[in-house]
């Protein structure tokens, strides 16, 4: 019988409702719009997958202090605000089921209080007052704004590579897990090796997880999705599925995906479906993904056997099991 992610929350759920009441706390500002935009963001985010990470991580190395419910909290503001900013750029209208902030609001509200959601972030992490905690949160999230913009400099090209796709994920996705991951062994005072292994473990599990994701746009229920099928190959993203797709088709099939990707837009979303499910492209990328998270849960390998290292070894597996 396999386990759900609601039941792996349960391990850390007296630390998960701590980080739900201090992000509730932290949001609070005197200016309306920003608090109404942040807990809507907030509210409508998921599954609160990063923050329990950072709780989880900590765990597995026996911290004791209660500095990870501020560094769950600050993870959360920051994956937040990058999707604050993403629907901005991707001219997104749904999120999860529900209409994203700049539907609602507008462009420039999104885009400003994405920023409050950073700034709210690094006065959470000075409080904390590790400089090792704040250089790598500052490291990711420059890393993550490169990644932003590698994926606009791929974005309508049909050039673009496995490789270059890898390097958009990394940044974009992955770096962010792999420091929720990291700063458990950082307060824990632990040594560079386990720092690494966290790490490791959270990079490829991003990597499995956008990768999943990225099927998903292909092949997933719209409302289980929360999105619009497709919604990838409207944008011009190049992302695996459609690489692949690309490179194993030829003749019309493949000049349709070639055109959809450098003009963007639905006009032959079903034969290019159909050509993804000919080349076998989902199952390629779902293979991928597979590689992916038993990488990050070789990299676990050097840790104490807990049932905090089990849960993080649980989200790995779960990670390819998601339709949402």
């Amino acid at each position: 019988m396999s386990i759900t992610l609601k039941e792996v929350k349960q391990i850390v759920s007296e630390d998960l409702a701590a980080t739900d009441q201090l992000i509730i706390e932290s949001l609070s500002s005197d200016v309306a719009l920003v608090d109404q935009i942040g807990h809507y963001i907030t509210n409508s985010s998921g599954k609160r997958l990063r923050p329990l990470l950072v709780l989880l991580a900590a765990k597995s190395v026996n911290y004791n202090g209660k500095a990870h419910i501020k560094l769950a909290a600050v993870i959360e503001f920051i994956h937040n605000a990058t999707l604050l900013h993403d629907d901005v750029v991707d001219e997104s209208d749904m999120r999860r089921g529900n209409k994203t902030a700049n539907v609602v609001w507008n462009n420039a509200a999104s885009i400003l209080v994405g920023d409050f959601l950073y700034s709210r972030a690094f006065q959470l992490m000075t409080e904390v007052g590790i400089m090792r905690v704040m250089q790598v949160l500052a490291d990711a999230t420059n890393q993550i704004a490169e990644g932003e913009v590698l994926q606009l400099m791929h974005c309508n090209n049909p050039d673009t590579s496995e490789q270059d796709y890898y390097k958009v994920i990394e940044r974009k996705t992955a770096t962010l897990f792999a420091t929720a991951c990291k700063l458990g062994a950082i307060i824990n005072d632990n040594d560079s090796d386990t720092e690494n292994a966290l790490g490791q473990y959270g990079l490829h599990l991003g990597n499995a997880f956008q990768i999943i994701d990225d099927v998903l746009d292909y092949s997933a229920d719209s409302n289980a999705m929360g999105k619009n099928l497709g919604d990838d190959l409207a944008e011009g993203k190049p992302t695996l599925p459609l690489i692949y797709a690309l490179a194993n088709s030829q003749g019309t099939a493949q000049q349709q995906i070639h055109q959809a990707i450098t003009s963007g837009g639905l006009e032959h979303l079903e034969q290019i479906l159909q050509t993804i499910k000919h080349t076998g492209a989902l199952g390629y990328a779902r293979d991928q993904a597979h590689h992916q998270a038993s990488l990050a849960i070789r990299a676990l390998e050097p840790l104490p056997l807990t049932p905090y290292k089990q849960a993080l070894v649980q989200i790995a597996e779960l990670s390819l099991q998601r339709n949402s």
